[in-house]
């Protein structure tokens, strides 16, 4: 079984995060960039699927610019055989990397596609769908256990009332939540290896897709100011204040 696991490139999760003076974005200048976490959870049950001998390639691709092939390195050191880097240096809105990612399921024929449930810097959660729906695929998403089962998969989804099991039929979409599993810290040994596995570069134009945006963003602001909390003497008062002050009851 061919795996593709799409890797992002977003700011690392520990970075405070600043919008820039324009208003125009999130400061990226001279800021740590890794790979997105639910993405990293996605290499790594890739790369667990294949330790047990369920899977026999993972191919690792990311789409953006030229400095995404670092977050495939991170990738192929944690153990995907081969890199593909989508290169563009414009805005890649979820629809035109789910129309990316299928291209390229054409061009691969795989029989798994993992991908991480959101990316942390936009919180979209909507590729991994819309490439199922592309591709009119069986998905399971918010997973947090994913099996081998009856020629297909058992994939445990985490739903707002607990959870809850879906049998997938192959070739099939699997999106990662955070329960699934732990990352690994790629060793040194693979890093170097990492530094060997290939690494394909392809054009959107090369896969026929059009990214043109469909969005504008107008402006980009920092979140109001949490005002400071007040305490009260009594339950009375705090009914007073909900009433006359907040006015929400």
């Amino acid at each position: 079984m061919k795996l593709l696991v799409p890797v992002k490139r977003v700011v690392d999760y520990n970075v405070k995060v600043r919008v820039k003076a324009d208003g125009t974005g999130v400061e990226t200048a001279n800021v740590k960039m890794s790979m997105n976490p639910f993405d990293e959870i996605g290499v790594e049950e890739a790369v667990r699927l294949k330790e047990k001998g369920i899977a026999t390639e993972i191919v690792a691709i990311s789409c953006g610019p030229a400095a995404c092939a670092e977050q495939i390195r991170t990738a192929l050191a944690m153990g995907a055989d081969r890199g593909i880097l989508v290169e563009h240096d414009g805005v890649l809105e979820p629809l035109a990397v789910a129309k990316l990612l299928a291209a390229l399921v054409a061009k691969e024929g795989p029989q798994l596609v993992i991908v991480g449930k959101q990316a942390i810097d936009d919180d979209m959660n909507a590729t991994g769908q819309m490439l199922a729906a592309l591709l009119g695929w069986a998905q399971g998403t918010f997973a947090s256990k994913v099996e081998a089962a009856d020629g297909g998969l058992k994939v445990t989804r985490e739903v707002d009332g607990g959870l809850e099991v879906v049998q997938l039929k192959l070739p099939a979409i699997v999106t990662t939540d955070l329960r699934l599993n732990e990352p690994r810290y790629a060793s040194l040994p693979n890093i170097m290896k990492a530094r060997k596995k290939p690494i394909e570069t392809v054009k959107p134009a090369d896969l026929g897709v059009d990214v043109t945006p469909r969005l504008t963003v107008l402006k980009v602001a920092e979140p109001p100011v949490r005002q400071a909390g007040k305490k009260v003497g009594s339950v009375q008062e705090l009914v007073d204040k909900l009433r006359n002050e907040a006015k929400v009851i």
